[in-house]
């Protein structure tokens, strides 16, 4: 059978979106649409869905991450760092979906520039990651802090007191440019956390991927799993948020009548009010009370949706957790992961390959690439749960503080019609707002519920259509380290997406990926393409999913193993895996679209192939 060798052009695309999406591109900035005016560039270029950020049709104020994040990783790639043959990663919206490229590597006279500015710049982070990452820390907590402390008017009042007139009027305005000036600064600290994120990030991956290619040049047919588990067992704040609901169990099994309770098959809120009534049980609530600042500001799923909340505002969440882990610590089975075991085995691991080096200087380069990949890996992880969790939680209730504004004004129905609505636009809702108020009784606003419906419907039938997994030609070679090591795209790895072009999804029995975490397991399959689906997970299952995020940790210790669509060995599902010793295949391309759940399914993490051994019925 003759495979296509390319996906749909991406300006033909846009005719085969469906008709209930009419008016989708309205909700987007226009430089985030294909379009004719750069399409000889766009054309060159090869585009695939970025199912680890995006993974569901994208609400316009929530686009604003992926807006931040294009700037800065590839600020960082051409201008900071100058990583020589890499360029930025750039982004297009299709009916909701966004589709991302590694842009096509500059002439080589660049090459050659930036080759120079990168020698003076690449090992500095090195040498001195610990004083760079507490500077970087201290830094980011305030930022978010000072995001927390933006205040929004409640309301925009009939008329000012008596006390705001006189005597304090001096300070000349009024809650109408306090609501102004509170969008545009959360806005503004929102995307310098956003260049934070990206400080370090480039060149970790980017060591990653060199000790990557070094590892496969002197020990030919190495896995990738073998390679991900040198760099396993490293101490992250991502892990954090589990790491203190296990002691709260531990806490809470030590005392039987606490331990009965959070076993109940009850919501959060009532489990607290019946704690509340002795105090042993207040004990134990005191000593959440101290984990829920910072850790519960953990996203419930992948921290880039408004709708999926976090714990901290969804106890049900962690709640649930707690009771699995207690029913685990009746069954006298362990809930920690063992860092010293991990560490252990990767140390081990590590020295057995070294055996294998013949020559001295061979020796030399793999232990110092192992000991800077090892340095900065700790940076990967490390500023995910600051970023892409707490400084996220923060600003979602931030927006929602805009949002009960509005309300008030008069202009939505419900505070979350904010998010049906870009960055670029709110400014527009709230001088409205404001000018409304200001003209004085009876001026009325622009029919903005009326917008935010239409678009929610757009939004929710997007969710019922399955878009091209890319667009363009494959490319030749991907030189950008983001996209190899985190989202797993490779020349090989394309080929096998082309069989979901190609191929009617229940021909393909076997399907192959990055060997991302090491072992074998059999077993029935969960496909879980919306973050709600996740509860549905059973014992013993597999978990096959568009990618995975690490707040989802928890559930690891239910599945047999995890398969995604998009990730390489860096990605989050392989990081995790690896943490919890459970085989995982990434960056299958098309693991949702073949393989549907009940179906057993063979997942190799030595070789990274996935087999339906047999199908459900």
């Amino acid at each position: 059978m003759i495979h296509t060798t390319r996906f749909p052009d991406p300006h033909e695309y846009l005719k085969d979106i469906p008709e209930e999406l009419s008016g989708w591109e309205d909700m987007y900035p226009p430089h985030f649409l294909f379009g004719r005016e750069r399409e000889d560039w766009e054309k060159r270029q090869f585009w695939y869905l970025d199912k680890i950020h995006a993974p569901d049709p994208m609400p316009p104020l929530d686009h604003i991450f992926q807006q931040a994040w294009q700037i800065s990783l590839s600020q960082h790639n051409t201008r900071v760092f100058c990583i020589p043959p890499a360029q930025g990663v750039a982004h297009r919206i299709v009916g909701c979906y966004q589709y991302i490229c590694a842009v096509e590597p500059p002439p080589d006279e660049v090459i050659a520039e930036k080759a120079e500015f990168f020698k003076e710049r690449a090992h500095y982070p090195v040498e001195h990651y610990d004083e760079l990452w507490d500077d970087w820390l201290t830094r980011f907590k305030e930022l978010g802090e000072e995001l927390r402390n933006i205040k929004v008017p409640e309301i925009l009042p009939k008329y000012l007191s008596k006390e705001e007139v006189y005597p304090n009027y001096y300070r000349g305005y009024t809650q109408a440019y306090e609501l102004i000036e509170a969008f545009d600064r959360m806005v503004n600290l929102l995307y310098k956390g956003w260049q934070y994120h990206f400080n370090l990030l480039n060149l970790c991956y980017l060591y990653y991927l060199m000790f990557f290619d070094l590892a496969r040049r002197l020990f030919p047919g190495i896995s990738e799993s073998a390679i991900g588990k040198m760099i396993a067992g490293v101490e992250a704040y991502m892990f954090k948020p589990e790491e203190e609901l296990c002691r709260l169990a531990r806490r809470a099994y030590a005392e039987p009548r606490v331990a009965e309770i959070l076993k109940k098959d009850r919501p959060a809120k009532e489990k607290i009010e019946e704690l509340n009534k002795f105090e042993v049980g207040q004990r134990w609530l005191d000593a959440l009370e101290e984990s829920m600042n910072p850790w519960f500001y953990v996203s419930c799923a992948s921290g880039w949706y408004h709708y999926e909340g976090s714990w901290i505002n969804n106890l049900d969440i962690p709640f649930g957790y707690l009771k699995g882990y207690l029913e685990r610590l009746d069954r006298g089975e362990t809930i920690e992961r063992s860092l010293s075991e991990i560490a252990e085995s990767r140390e081990k691991l590590v020295n057995e390959y070294k055996k294998l080096i013949k020559s001295d200087e061979d020796k030399v380069s793999f232990e110092n690439a192992y000991r800077d990949c090892l340095t900065l890996y700790r940076f990967a992880e490390g500023h995910i749960f600051w970023v892409e969790n707490w400084l996220h939680t923060i600003w979602f209730d931030k927006v929602r503080e805009i949002g009960r504004t509005l309300v008030k004004a008069g202009v939505f129905r419900n505070q979350d019609e904010i998010f049906m609505f870009n960055r670029l636009e709110i400014p527009t809702i709230i001088e409205d707002a404001v000018t409304a108020w200001a003209l004085g009784h009876g001026v009325p606003t622009l029919k903005w519920s009326e917008k935010a419906e239409k678009r929610r419907s757009i939004l929710e039938a997007a969710s019922k259509w399955s878009p091209s997994p890319a667009l363009g030609v494959p490319p030749t070679e991907v030189a950008e380290p983001f996209t190899v090591m985190l989202w797993g795209i490779t020349t090989e790895k394309v080929q096998e997406w082309l069989k979901g072009v190609s191929i009617k999804p229940e021909d393909v029995i076997e399907i192959k990926g990055f060997a991302s975490s090491k072992g074998q397991a059999e077993g029935p399959a969960r496909v879980v393409k919306k973050i709600d689906e996740i509860v549905t997970l059973e014992e013993g299952e597999i978990l096959v999913c568009p990618s995975t995020n690490p707040s989802w940790a928890p559930v690891f210790t239910k599945i047999k193993a995890a398969v995604t669509d998009i990730g390489g060995v860096t990605c989050h599902a392989a990081i995790v895996a690896r943490e919890y010793g459970l085989p995982s295949v990434t960056g299958t391309g098309i693991a949702t679209q073949v393989i549907k759940t009940g179906d057993i399914i063979k997942v190799d993490g030595d070789t990274g192939l996935v087999t339906i051994v047999k199908r459900a019925i």
